[in-house]
């Protein structure tokens, strides 16, 4: 495991069960909601899948399975793939109470065992702030592309670079240069959500922001084709782009 993998996985461990459970409710609550609407519950992610029935879905730094668990509700295999044994707890709690079966898979994304899962996948699929916690966009994205069977999607959505220089999604991390290849730390995404005295223990993360192209060309030097590209508005002003999605295929 790298160095900043390292120092992630010492940040997304601190608290995390307490914080879902606080965040979410219970494991028995959350799926309680995942299993009323589990659509919903993908949110505009829905959208970008072709079918959910039978096929089989990495999900990339999937955390506490608030997506897993959906996904594998309407009938997909789901792997997960994240860093945090917290999230794990959770999400197989979460899991059971639901009914259903996901796979959890503990570790660094990088050292994904590809004798076990290359060229296994009908989508590998990512959500709400991945790419930062990876220094190497480009060895991130030729991962991806061997988990995917050949004619497999990969739907990548994630914070607009557009955040580089403005806190538009209020996720109260720094601002700098669009331009800027600095990786730097900062605080774990729920930090803000702490009270400060705990919120000042807490680890920090190692982060790389990326623009637009970087990402972009990434994808297409991994090769992937790339399908489509939406922007999305921010969250707090619908008038600024504050995600974006990539659905690319190999």
């Amino acid at each position: 495991m790298v160095d900043y993998s390292v120092q992630n996985k010492k940040a997304w461990e601190y608290n995390a069960y307490d914080f879902w459970v606080r965040q979410s409710g219970s494991p028995s609550e959350r799926a309680k909601k995942d299993r009323e609407n589990p659509k919903r519950m993908l949110k505009q992610y829905a959208g970008y899948f072709d079918a959910f029935d039978k096929i089989r879905v990495a999900n990339i730094c999937g955390s506490c399975g608030k997506k897993a668990i959906p996904l594998a509700i309407l009938g997909a295999d789901v792997t997960v793939f994240d860093i945090s044994e917290d999230n794990r707890r959770y999400a197989l709690e979460t899991a059971r109470e639901a009914q259903v079966h996901i796979d959890f898979e503990v570790g660094d994304v990088l050292e994904i065992d590809r004798e076990k899962y290359g060229n296994c996948f009908d989508v590998v699929f990512m959500e709400g702030g991945v790419l930062h916690y990876f220094h190497d966009i480009d060895q991130f994205m030729g991962i991806m592309y061997a988990l995917l069977k050949k004619g497999g999607k990969m739907i990548c959505s994630d914070f607009h670079p557009f955040t580089k220089i403005a806190d538009l999604l209020t996720l109260e991390q720094p601002s700098m240069s669009y331009f800027s290849t600095d990786v730097f730390e900062g605080e774990m995404a729920h930090a803000r959500f702490f009270e400060k005295e705990i919120r000042e223990k807490m680890p920090r993360c190692s982060y790389r922001k990326y623009t637009l192209s970087e990402i972009i060309n990434a994808v297409i030097s991994a090769g992937f084709t790339l399908k489509r590209f939406d922007e999305h508005p921010a969250w707090t002003n619908e008038k600024v782009p504050g995600e974006f999605t990539v659905v690319a295929t190999k």
